[in-house]
């Protein structure tokens, strides 16, 4: 798999989160020696239209083109002031979940750049925010970031797995970030016992067993520390996110490769980590899972 990262999409609503995205967009950039292109998605007022007095008509569409003008200055002022002049100013109409994904592919971008806003509670049971849209739409990697006062670095990468199928191209990408980035890797398996009951022999059986599996991975050659971690939790998002808080890393890395029933009741559990995660995540979609 090839994850040279040569052009990076950075998405913002001019929030303090998107501010923070760009800030990673920018850390990644140099070190990939990659650009960055800036998009700004307008809500598209068409739906409104219908059935609306001509009058009114014309003034929204004077409001949506005054936005567009507006987001073009911006990001205008913000490509003279930031560390890595934008390769590309892009101001879209529509819905911003859709555009998104569409622009990156469309400008042969190998990541995308998004923070992560506008989370309710019923937002990350349900429906989700405009990233975790992007999340379900697009077809590259996500990073999906949020908001830290705090200078972007990773120096260690969290790599999530359940030994499905799929692990190994999770692993594999993270191999070459972590190989580029010079930063240590972590694998990590949750043993979720829900609330379960089990005695204290029966979970360090279960504990040591799925040690020895994630230990007997096949392994390439590495000029960084890689180690392999078993913990247990009463499920896989909340120890993800915990051991990631608790040991302050830098980076998770992790699939959305689950089925569209799932997603659409449940989310999948990239989602609920990125929910909840004061870590950033950088998502794989899943083509990335596909053979």
């Amino acid at each position: 798999m090839n994850n040279q990262i040569k052009s990076i999409l950075w998405a913002t609503d001019f929030s303090g989160e998107s501010l923070t995205a760009l800030a990673y967009a920018n850390y990644l950039a140099r070190r990939f020696g990659a650009g960055v292109k800036a998009l700004h998605v307008v809500p598209d007022f068409a739906p409104a239209l219908y059935e609306t007095r001509g009058v009114v008509v014309a003034e929204l569409m004077e409001k949506q083109e005054k936005s567009r003008e507006q987001a073009l200055k911006k990001l205008q002022r913000l490509s003279d002031k930031n560390e890595i002049k934008f390769s590309k100013i892009i101001v879209e109409t529509g819905s911003a979940g859709r555009k998104i994904a569409e622009v990156a592919e469309k400008e042969k971008c190998q990541l995308i750049a998004i923070g992560r806003k506008g989370l309710s509670a019923l937002e990350k049971i349900l429906l989700g925010s405009v990233a975790n849209q992007v999340l379900r739409r697009s077809r590259l990697p996500v990073l999906v970031v949020p908001k830290k006062r705090v200078q972007p670095k990773i120096e260690s990468i969290l790599v999530p797995t359940d030994f499905s199928a799929a692990e190994e191209r999770e692993r594999n990408y993270a191999w070459g970030l972590a190989s580029t980035l010079k930063a240590s890797l972590t694998l990590l398996y949750i043993l979720e016992l829900y609330d379960f009951k089990f005695s204290p022999d029966e979970i360090k059986k279960m504990m040591d067993e799925a040690l020895a599996k994630l230990k007997s991975r096949k392994k390439k050659k590495a000029d960084f520390e890689i180690k392999e971690v078993v913990v247990r939790d009463l499920n896989a998002p909340a120890g993800i996110v915990t051991y990631a808080a608790r040991h302050k890393l830098d980076l998770i890395v992790m699939s959305t490769c689950v089925s569209p029933l799932e997603r659409f009741f449940l989310g999948s559990t990239t989602e609920k980590v990125i929910s909840y995660s004061t870590v950033p995540v950088l998502a794989l979609p899943s083509v990335y899972c596909q053979k």
